[in-house]
This record gives structure tokens, sequence and C-alpha cells, in this order.
């Protein structure tokens, strides 16, 4: 493996090591997690409210983004079979391995100290067994072994509004659990929606996932089946009085777009239909997310 920092042409290792914490996903990941802060507040936060929320926020994207770093690490090998993740650094042999463990380790030490000190040991708890179900039970054990790997590792994407519950409330409520059910169904059919148009290089990576091991027909049922029953858990807000109708309307119009373009791609299947599913599923969530919010303080 090439060790060498960087070249004139490679970008600067401030990027490599940036490019590492998955700035996309961790920015999802400490959204949700601001959601479940926010509703866990009666009301427009005070200030110290304010000041708890932003050092939990750093803390987790900390936390979320030193897993990252190990995931890339632990499948440099795999990334680098792979088109979508051929670019990463550890793929290129841009940075070394112990240059990634220490960037992880580093980020993992001083995110979780920040949530212990200046959060409740609680919250850093939770954010620490989220890194290793992620790190390790999910990346190195469930993905190279099951299909059935991002439903059982989708635990630990779906965290994410428990732990922000738990850093303002010290506790994990039964309204955390909802948010956490909610992002626990969508994450299957969000993934095996890209698995369908990217299946080539799952079978390349050796990877066994749901249309590699199953075939195409079989996934896309999957997702059709999973999209219904979160259509359900997507309306537990409203039946246990989390939210009002402005969230009700939003999550039938968000779940019944998301069940529609399942549908259509459990009837007439084509790789262009499977990557609209896959990003209809990013707005489906995060809109939703945001109509939480809003209803939140509008009503």
């Amino acid at each position: 493996m090439n060790t060498s920092v960087a070249t004139p042409s490679s970008p600067s290792i401030f990027r490599q090591f940036y490019a590492l914490t998955k700035p996309r996903v961790v920015q999802l990941i400490v959204f949700c997690a601001l959601i479940g802060m926010v509703l866990a507040v009666p009301g427009l936060p005070n200030w110290g409210e304010l000041r708890l929320m932003i050092l939990a926020c750093v803390g987790i994207w900390l936390v979320a983004g030193a897993a990252a770093a190990f995931n890339c690490l632990v499948e440099q090998g795999i990334d680098a079979k792979m088109k979508r993740t051929a670019w990463r650094p550890t793929a290129k042999g841009e940075l070394a391995d112990w240059q990634t463990l220490l960037f992880s380790a580093l980020l993992c030490l001083v995110g979780s100290v920040l949530l212990y000190v200046w959060v409740n040991p609680l919250t850093m708890w939770l954010t620490f067994a989220t890194f290793v179900g992620y790190a390790v039970v999910y990346t190195v054990i469930l993905k190279p072994l099951t299909p059935q790997n991002i439903v059982i590792g989708g635990a630990s994407g779906a965290m994410p509004p428990v732990l922000g519950w738990a850093a303002m409330t010290g506790e994990v409520g039964p309204e955390a659990l909802i948010l956490f059910l909610i992002i626990f169904l969508w994450t299957p059919p969000h993934f095996w929606a890209l698995a369908l148009y990217r299946v080539e290089d799952y079978r390349q990576s050796g990877l066994p996932m749901l249309p590699v091991t199953h075939g195409n027909e079989f996934t896309r049922l999957q997702i059709l089946l999973y999209t219904l029953v979160l259509f359900a858990a997507c309306l537990m807000p409203f039946v246990f009085g989390m939210s009002s109708w402005l969230y009700l309307a939003a999550a039938c119009v968000l779940s019944l777009g998301f069940f529609l373009y399942a549908f259509k791609l459990w009837r007439d299947y084509s790789d262009a239909l499977a990557r609209k599913t896959f990003r209809f599923s990013l707005i489906h969530l995060s809109a939703l997310f945001a109509a939480l919010l809003l209803d939140h303080y509008l009503l």
C-alpha cells in the first residue's frame, strides 16, 4: 500500500481526513439527533438548553465521524473494488492504516469525553455503543456474513434521535423509541434501492447484499413490504400524541410517495427508477423529521 501522505495532485491532508468522516452521512445523523433533542424540550429552548444541544451535536458528530473513519479503514479493500467508494483516501492508499486508526481513535475519545463531561454519561455510553454497533458489529461481523446485514445493522443507524433525547432528558423515553423505529424500518428499503442499481459493484466486492444473494425480484418485493410497514410506523408520532395534523399530513404524503416508488419498482424495474427511489428515500426521511420539527413549534 502507498503510505505517502499526499502528492501534489492529491487532496490536502485535511480534506483526506475530512472525507473519512463521510460528511453527508454524518450530517444526516446529527440532524436526526437534533430532532430528538428539540422534541424532548417543550416549547422554545432556553440558552442553557441551546448550549447543551450544541455540545451534544458536536460530541455526536465526532463519534459518528470516528465510526465512519474506522469503517473506511476496515473496508478499504472492498471500497477499492466499487466505483461508488473507490475515491476514498483509504481505498486509494493516500492514508496509512495507522493514520486512519489514530484519527478514528482521537475523534472517538474527544467526542466521548465531551459527551460524558458536558452532556451526561447516558448519552456518552449510548453513543459509544452506537460506535461499536456500526464500526464493529455491522462493519466487521454482519456486513460480510449475511444479506440481513442492513436490517440488523440498521439499529445503529437508527440511534441518533435516541441519543438526542437522552442528551436533553437523561433518559430514553417512548417518544425516542418511536423515532428509532421509523429510521430502523426506513433503512432497509433505502439501502436495498441503492444495492439494486449498484449490484455489480457489490457482487464484485464479495459482499452478500440482498440483490446478490436473493436476486433482483425478491429484493424489490422486500422494499415494497418494508415501505408498507414504514408507512404505519410513520403514523405513530401522531397516534402517540407527539405531533398534530400538520405532521400527519406530511407523513401520509411522504410515505405514500415512498410506497408508490417501491410499487413501480416492484412492477417494472429499471436502474433509473431504483436510483430515483433511493434519492426519494433521502427526501422522505429528511422531510419527515423536518415536519416533526415544524409541527413541534407551530402547533
